[in-house]
């Protein structure tokens, strides 16, 4: 299927590895133009490489803290006139409520609410006024199974969710979305650090965690970045124009509602 998006300019960030890379790399296969972003230059060199060996095409590049203001001001000048944004960022520590002191909330809504609603004010109005636009929201399958252990990243993520739905009714009719992609158990570092914090907690070596990690999915296995990178790519498609304000979940069939 041919998404037509080829030459539509995409901005990701937090995408110089894991599901923010394999999300650039799906939309750059695309033939979008591709900004990536990341706070470690070597490693956004190491992303730029590997997308250019994948696709052919050679991404932009901006190192920038995007839970800065100034950060993600250098980003949207990068790009000022994007059709594409993918919002990532590292999701906080998993813990229980003893643990998250006020600055520890802060830094979730910070890193997890705030600074994707502050890219999308930023660039929205542009998508609006060329009447095309697709914006997703990386979040966490969390928001709609909230774990005692995750309520960090369930709380500033559902705040997320919530904003964006509401700007999903009014950007509508201008040809912009609004979505969001819910992960759980796709196989990136972020994976392996909950391995290894299995592993400490219970005594176990790293297969055996990995082994108790996928027996709690319905698929038997962990998702690949590349399935997740797809379906990034598909909602940022000229076909999925009549899909906004959802939340499609990326789980290997684990969620038990309905809804």
């Amino acid at each position: 299927m041919n998404l037509g998006i080829e030459g539509r300019k995409a901005v990701l960030a937090a995408s110089s590895a894991g599901l923010g890379l394999a999300c650039a790399t799906a939309l750059a296969r695309e033939g979008c133009l591709v900004t990536i972003n990341g706070r470690d230059a070597e490693r956004l060199a190491q992303a730029q490489a590997q997308i250019l060996a994948q696709t052919g095409a050679k991404a932009n590049t901006v190192l920038a803290d995007i839970n800065t203001e100034a950060g993600r001001q250098t980003l949207i000048a990068a790009c000022p006139e994007a059709d594409i944004l993918v919002n990532n960022n590292a999701g906080p520590p998993p813990g229980k409520l003893d643990d998250w002191d006020h600055a520890a909330w802060i830094d979730a809504l910070e890193a997890n609410m705030l600074a994707p609603i502050l890219l999308i004010r930023g660039l929205l109005p542009g998508m609006r006024a060329r009447k095309f636009g697709r914006i997703v929201n990386i979040t966490s399958a969390m928001v709609k199974s909230p774990r005692p252990h995750m309520a960090l990243s369930t709380t500033a993520r559902t705040g997320l969710t919530a904003f964006s739905k509401a700007m999903a009714l009014e950007s509508a009719v201008d040809n912009v979305t609004l979505n969001n992609l819910l992960p759980e158990r796709i196989d990136t570092d972020r994976q392996r650090f909950m391995a290894e914090r299995m592993m400490k907690n219970q005594g176990i070596d790293m297969a055996e965690a990995r082994r108790r990690i996928t027996e709690t999915v319905a698929a038997k296995r962990f998702g690949t970045p590349a399935e997740f990178g797809d379906a990034c790519a598909f909602l940022c498609s000229a076909q999925a124009g009549f899909i906004s304000g959802q939340n499609l979940q990326l789980d290997g069939g684990s969620y038990p509602g309905l809804i």
